[in-house]
């Protein structure tokens, strides 16, 4: 145990050095990507295919699996932000309004990965019937209720809207501080040491991404 914990200090103290976030937090703040893309994929591909079918109920099984996972891995992050993460601190330059805006933003996208995937485990719940969760199949917990399922379902398609609201504002921001300003915040938190013309060049992508699940959803 002390080991670990003088091992997640020299992790800490690197990162101080370079200016960028701790290993740890960068794995986990990426995996989050990943499974929230998967999550908007699976919720649209549900949609495309139609409810009912073996496919349908199979890529909502994955939905749901990747729900519970990103449940995880948000605690994870935060239990790892609160003991051992290293932040590094905002530019100088930047306005104390904008770094009150970007704490929001982030508590707000902690939030809802935590509220998500417990509004859609309530619908499922309320729906009274069997549903598949990991390679598991867990039975009928409660009656149906219309009502409260309804409740849910509203709860989780208003969640998902404002998720990607709060993506959208975060992704936006990072990528004006990268390829605009230059401030170094945006590097921070990428992976590697990558160039501002790589930034630059996948830009547009990001964008075109984003607002093509954005038409999914409000459409």
């Amino acid at each position: 145990m002390i080991k670990k914990l003088e091992s997640s200090e020299a992790l800490a103290v690197r990162a101080a050095k370079s200016g960028r976030f701790d290993p740890t937090s960068i794995v986990l703040h990426w995996l989050t990507v990943l499974l929230i893309i998967g999550q908007f994929t699976t919720a649209w591909l549900h949609e495309a295919v139609g409810h009912g079918t073996s496919l349908a109920l199979a890529i909502l099984a994955a939905h749901r699996t990747m729900g519970v996972l990103t449940w995880t891995v948000g605690l994870a992050r935060l239990a790892w932000r609160r003991r051992f993460a290293y932040l590094p601190p905002f530019p100088e330059s930047m306005p104390k309004l904008q770094e009150w805006i970007a704490k929001a933003n982030e508590y707000g996208l902690y939030v809802l990965l935590l509220m998500q995937p417990i509004t859609g485990l309530g619908d499922a719940v309320f729906h009274g019937r069997p549903f598949t969760l990991f390679i598991w199949q867990v039975p009928a917990l409660l009656a149906p209720d219309a009502a409260i399922r309804s409740l849910f379902q509203e709860a989780h398609e208003l969640g998902a809207k404002a998720l990607l609201a709060l993506i959208g504002l975060h992704a936006g921001a990072a990528l004006f501080h990268g390829l605009v300003l230059r401030d170094g915040v945006l590097q921070r938190m990428l992976p590697l040491s990558i160039s501002n013309n790589f930034l630059t060049a996948r830009a547009n992508a990001v964008r075109l991404l984003l607002g093509t699940f954005w038409n999914k959803i409000t459409s």
